[in-house]
This record gives structure tokens, C-alpha cells and sequence, in this order.
């Protein structure tokens, strides 16, 4: 029987056993990631316990990351995560081998061998093997990083993000063979510890020992499974990809939302988002299931008598199963507690606050005048802007620390004056209309916004700064405009020292990814990535009598999603759509406002427009 034999039969039988399969395979992960939350949480405390911080931001938990707690608890945060998908997969191989009994009576004895009396040792081995994992990837991740250190930090990262030239494409080609050498080196690492899980669960073995006792019975059979492994992947991955292709075609015929056709396409957008939503979710477990049909036929071919079978009447309740069904319904409840919250926080009148970033950037050059002019007239609430020092001490606004995005020229804001930097054209790359756009200076933006739009300006750090802090707040009160504007940073020693400055000011922290309490952060609000701003972090901030800001949101279901999550502002490239969304969600009901929210939550876009930089 040839290879791509097995694999279409192991599919196949995982199909025949769909009723048991499908139901299954939601309740674990369902479970698996509900057990999952508190030890993360405990783990994160334990980070943010380890600092002279209440939270932790970016450059915080990069630092900590590399330090030797943040190692240990990083391999913590696997091994748990890891627990999880071993232990979905360990119930499926178990009731394959579950004898005396059909149905739900085989799933009730697996998951009682699995979750009472194997889940010290299966945690036991989920450790070792991210040991023995991260051993083996290592390397390959070390020489990565050198590449990337060595080929994209001549200027600034947006530059190759956004033009993608030959060193950046050369780095990315290095780093994906690299890539592949590992997966390659982990396939042929895994196809021999294939059978350690199995023995594990069938054959209680130690878990410091199957390893050995894996490569060995495997022997003669591992390029057997490398190659049936590789066909399996390659059979889940092109269906994924055939529905992925025909929910987008589908996508792609609705028109655009405009005004009161917005909730009448959102339905449509719902409808075949969430078949192809039920669609993953089968191939998922039909995946699960005939996975462990194939490594179940080795275990039965790794030996003559190795193969072991479950019992159902070995495996009985005890104290222990008590304990476990009750965790079990402690985490149901919880997370029905959880959900109710989540409706409940759906708000029925909205009061959020429009935030340009860079100015109207979705329709004119990010950070010059014409992109403020735009966001004004589109009444934006906010122009957000990023300011830096010139060689001259000139205050600036420029985001990135060089001009390779916006004008493909090496020069660097700290290294040059002013009067250099007026001669970079900064908006010909947007369209060859705004040729005579010049890099502003906060002066000029001050000026044009003053009783128009308040100013929310950003402090970018590139480790060359002078007293940026000083110079952007006399250039403020120079102009009567303290009262009009905000100051904010990712660097956190930046905001508290414009507070010690003026105390009265309105600052701000951004924070791309955090953990711990972001409310016990100094300042009078929070600007973080839209995909970190969960209900808790909502209200959470709210209740620090802070406001929370989410950044960079461009489509009308994801503005719509964040004024539903009850954020105080949006920092949008779009103010004029985010304008359009707040004037039509003031005439739809709470259940309306609800059906955008859940299409927002699967994923769906009405918005196909394509920016450069989403960066804060």
C-alpha cells in the first residue's frame, strides 16, 4: 500500500467517525483553552512581579524575554500551551485503542485515562519535549537573527517593510531556507519520538525515557512517517487553503458598504463567513483524528505485542475524577460568565473620539500639512503626528528615523538641519500631486490646527535624541496651545518626564503588546494595538479613571468592533470613514450593533485598501 494510500484512508476513517470526532474535538479545545487562561495569567503575573513596573510594555518584555526569568517563564508558557494540544490529542489515540464499549462510553474512558491518570506524566513529557524542540530550533533561530541584525538595521525597518529592497529580500530568502532546514531538522527529530505519547498513555512509561524507547521502535519506520506526515500536512493545508479561496471569491463579489447598506452586506458577509468558520473547525478534527489513525498503525507496527489497548473496565472513577468534572464545570461556568460580560459591555450610545494618524494618511502623505489640512476637514477630533530632533534642534515631524520610506533617501533626521531637510520631497511617493510637500515642523502643524483640531503628539526615541521632551513643550506654549494638545510615547521614562515638565499636561503610554496592569501606568491614557484591547483591559483602564485609545484601525467593521469593546478614541488613517461608521451605528439597534461585532470577530473586511504603515 503506497503512502498517499494510508493518509486517504486515515482521512477517511476519521470521516466515517465524524459524529464522535467533531463533538469531541470542540469540548477539548473548548476546555483546553479555558484551563489554559489562569495559568497564563499566573505566569504573567509572575513577569510583571519580577519588575519595578506595573506593567510591562514593549521594549519591557523584549528585555525580559532574553533575561533568564523571562527564558524560564517563556518555556513555561509553552509547555502549558503545549499540554493543552497534546492532551486533544492524546484523547483521540486513546479512544482508538479503547476496547469493551462503543460511542460515548469510549470517550469518557479516554479522557478519564488522560486527564486523571496520565496528566502528570503527559506534563512531565510536554516539558521535556520543549526542551528537546527548542534544542533543535535554536540554532537555526540564532542564525536568523544574525542575518536580519546584519542586513536590515541600516535604516529604518518601515523602509524595507514598505519597498522591500534586494538586502530585504535576500535576508528573507536566507532566513526561510533557514527556516526550512528546521523543519526539516524537527520532522526528522519528531518522526523518531513518534511514539512516545502512546507510551506514555498505553504503557505508563516515564516520561524521561520514552524518547529512547521511541527512536528504537521506530527504527526502519521513520522515513515511513516522514514521508506520510508531509502528505498529511500537505492534504489539510491545500483543503485550508480551497476554502480560504472560496469564501475570499464569494467576499469578493459583495459591493463595498456605503452608509445604510452597510448592515445589509454585513449579514451576507456573516452567512459565508461563518460556513467557512464550520468548515475549519471539520477539517480540524477530521485533521486531529487522522493523524492519530496514522501514528496509531506504527504503534501497532513497531513491535510484534508492543501495542497496548485500553480497557474500559480498568478505568473507573475515583476522587481524583470528581475533581476533575468539577474544574471542568468551574471552567464552563466562567466561561459563560465571561461571555455575558463581553455582550454586556456592547454600548448603545457611542462617544468615541476620532484620532488621525499622521493625519488623514489613508488619502494624503502621512505627517505633512496637506495630510492635517485633510483629517481636519474630515472632522477628526485628534491629529496625531511624530515628532523628532533635527541636527539643528529643530523639533520635527517625521516618523521614521530616516527618509528611505517616504523618499528613498539614506538621509537621517538627528544628522541633518532643517534647511536639509526641506529639500527632501516627502510626498511624491503617495502621487506625483504632493511634490511639494516638505517635512513639517511642529510649529507649522500647531499653527494650522489651532482651534480646528486638538494635536496628539508622539515623542519617537531612536536613541540620538537631545531634550526632545524640553523643546516640544516650549514650542507649545510658545503657541498658547497646552490646552490643545497630548504627549505620548512608547518610551515610558519620556512621558514621566514631560510630566515632571508640566503636570497638568495631558500624557499618555503606547504599547504595541503588554502584560500586567496597564491601568497602573502613570498618565491619563492608554494607546495600544487594537488586537491587545480585550474587555478586561477596557475596563480595567476605565475604571483608573484613564481613557484607552486603540490604534491603527482602518475598516469600518474593525472601527465598529472597537467603539463596541467601549475604547474612548480611534487612531484611524481614515478619519472620514471612521466619521461615516459613527453616523451610521447611531441609527442601528444594539442586536444590529452586535451582528457587526461577530462578523468584525471572524475576520471579515470591508475594507481592501492597502496601507504602507500601521505602525503607532
Amino acid at each position: 500500500m503506497n503512502h498517499l494510500t494510508v493518509v486517504l484512508q486515515a482521512y477517511a476513517r476519521a470521516l466515517s467517525r465524524w459524529r464522535l470526532v467533531l463533538p469531541l474535538y470542540l469540548l477539548l479545545h473548548g476546555l483546553s483553552l479555558a484551563l489554559i487562561a489562569p495559568i497564563m495569567g499566573l505566569l504573567i503575573n509572575a513577569a510583571v512581579a519580577l519588575s519595578d513596573q506595573p506593567a510591562l510594555t514593549d521594549q519591557d518584555i523584549a528585555l525580559f524575554l532574553l533575561s533568564p526569568a523571562g527564558f524560564v517563564m517563556a518555556l513555561a508558557v509553552m509547555s502549558a500551551l503545549l499540554v493543552a494540544e497534546i492532551a486533544g490529542f492524546s484523547v483521540m489515540a486513546v479512544a482508538l485503542r479503547t476496547k469493551g464499549d462503543t460511542g460515548w462510553a469510549v470517550v469518557r474512558s479516554a479522557m478519564l485515562l488522560v486527564f486523571v491518570r496520565r496528566l502528570r506524566s503527559l506534563a512531565i513529557f510536554s516539558g521535556i519535549f520543549v526542551l528537546r524542540v527548542l534544542a533543535v530550533a535554536l540554532p537555526f533561530a540564532l542564525v536568523g537573527l544574525l542575518v536580519a541584525l546584519w542586513y536590515l538595521t541600516e535604516f529604518d525597518i518601515n523602509y524595507y517593510l514598505a519597498f522591500r529592497p534586494p538586502e530585504f529580500l535576500f535576508a528573507i530568502a536566507v532566513i526561510s531556507v533557514l527556516g526550512l532546514a528546521m523543519a526539516v531538522a524537527l520532522l526528522f527529530r519528531l518522526s523518531g519520538w513518534a511514539l512516545s505519547p502512546h507510551l506514555v498513555l498505553l504503557e505508563a512509561r516515564s516520561p524521561r525515557q520514552v524518547f529512547a524507547e521511541s527512536r528504537a521502535r521506530m527504527a526502519g519506520l521513520r522515513g515511513r512517517l516522514q514521508v506520510q506526515l508531509l502528505i498529511w500536512f500537505l492534504i489539510r493545508l491545500a483543503v485550508s487553503n480551497l476554502l480560504l479561496v472560496a469564501t475570499g471569491l464569494a467576499l469578493r463579489t459583495l459591493p463595498m458598504a456605503q452608509g445604510e447598506t452597510l448592515f445589509s452586506v454585513v449579514l451576507v458577509v456573516l452567512g459565508l463567513s461563518g460556513i467557512w468558520a464550520i468548515a475549519n473547525v471539520i477539517l480540524g478534527a477530521m485533521a486531529l483524528s487522522a493523524l492519530a489513525v496514522i501514528l496509531d498503525g506504527f504503534y501497532s507496527a513497531s513491535g510484534p505485542g508492543t501495542a497496548q489497548d485500553v480497557d474500559v473496565s480498568k478505568v473507573g472513577f475515583n476522587p481524583r475524577t470528581g475533581v476533575v468534572i468539577c474544574v471542568a464545570g468551574l471552567v464552563l461556568i466562567t466561561g459563560l460568565w465571561s461571555a455575558q460580560n463581553l455582550l454586556t459591555s456592547v454600548k448603545t450610545q457611542d462617544q468615541v473620539q476620532i484620532i488621525a494618524h499622521r493625519g488623514a494618511a489613508g488619502s494624503k502623505p502621512e505627517n505633512t500639512l496637506a495630510a492635517v489640512e485633510q483629517a481636519i476637514k474630515d472632522g477628526t477630533d485628534w491629529v496625531e503626528i511624530d515628532v523628532q530632533e533635527s541636527a539643528d534642534g529643530q523639533i520635527v515631524v517625521m516618523h521614521d528615523s530616516d527618509y528611505m520610506k517616504v523618499a528613498n533617501n539614506p538621509t537621517k533626521v538627528r544628522q541633518a538641519s532643517l534647511e536639509e531637510l526641506r529639500q527632501i520631497d516627502i510626498g511624491s511617493w503617495f502621487d506625483p500631486a504632493y511634490a511639494d510637500q516638505r517635512t513639517p515642523t511642529l510649529h507649522e502643524v500647531l499653527e494650522l490646527a489651532k482651534g480646528r483640531a486638538r494635536v496628539m503628539i508622539e515623542l519617537k526615541h531612536y536613541g540620538y535624541d537631545v531634550d526632545l521632551e524640553r523643546r516640544v513643550v516650549q514650542v507649545v506654549e510658545a503657541l498658547g496651545m497646552a490646552n490643545q494638545v497630548a504627549i505620548m510615547s512608547l518610551n515610558y521614562p519620556s512621558v514621566l518626564k514631560v510630566q515632571n515638565l508640566r503636570r497638568d499636561w495631558q500624557t499618555g503610554v503606547l504599547a504595541a503588546s503588554s502584560v500586567g496592569n496597564m491601568a497602573g501606568l502613570q498618565g491619563d491614557f492608554l494607546a495600544v494595538r487594537a488586537a491587545i484591547a480585550s474587555p478586561g483591559l477596557v475596563n480595567a483602564v476605565g475604571s483608573a479613571g484613564k481613557e484607552l485609545f486603540v490604534w491603527t484601525v482602518n475598516d469600518p467593521l474593525g472601527m465598529s468592533r472597537m467603539i463596541s469593546k467601549g475604547v474612548d478614541g480611534i487612531i484611524t488613517d481614515e478619519p472620514g470613514m471612521l466619521r461615516e461608521v459613527l453616523e451610521v451605528r447611531a441609527e442601528l439597534s444594539s442586536a444590529e450593533r452586535l451582528v457587526l461585532w461577530l462578523a468584525a470577530e471572524l475576520g471579515v473586511k470591508l475594507n481592501v485598501k492597502e496601507y504602507r504603515d500601521g505602525a503607532p
